[in-house]
């Protein structure tokens, strides 16, 4: 694989996540995507209902662009409210398991006051890089 975590002599093993990754290949990203259906209908109120389905829509387009879950290297997420996220952290677990596996890019989360679709409570952006090597 050509993504190899960053981790300094010393320092504890984070836990979810990767403190940095050095990785070689073709970049795809996307844009910020929330929790909405592909006809742009939100379905879900909660906030892990609304992180599965951002998550489900990354996979989509990122399968577009010819990467998969274990390419992701970078994602930050913005949430309306970090008592939300926090509240619902098993239950996002469950869904990164069951929808990325074990993949673990360099993560930020931040609180943000709203996000430009009003019913949004979460948006993630989301970097993938595919090794040179990788079958097209």
């Amino acid at each position: 694989m050509a993504h190899n975590p960053l981790l300094p002599a010393g320092w504890p093993r984070p836990k979810g996540y990767a403190n940095g990754i050095a990785a070689e290949g073709r970049m795809v990203f996307t844009a910020g995507v929330v929790g909405w259906t592909k006809d742009e209908v939100f379905e879900r109120t909660d906030f892990a209902g609304q992180f599965d389905q951002a998550i489900a829509n990354t996979v989509a387009i990122l399968a577009e662009g010819g990467a998969r879950p274990e390419h992701i290297v970078r994602m930050t997420c913005y949430v309306t409210s970090k008592k939300a996220y926090l509240g619902a952290v098993k239950e996002i677990g469950a869904i990164w398991r069951r929808r990325l596996g074990k993949v673990f890019p360099c993560m930020a989360v931040i609180g943000v006051v709203e996000l430009v679709e009003d019913a949004a409570l979460v948006e993630i952006e989301t970097t993938a890089v595919i090794p040179s090597n990788f079958p097209s």
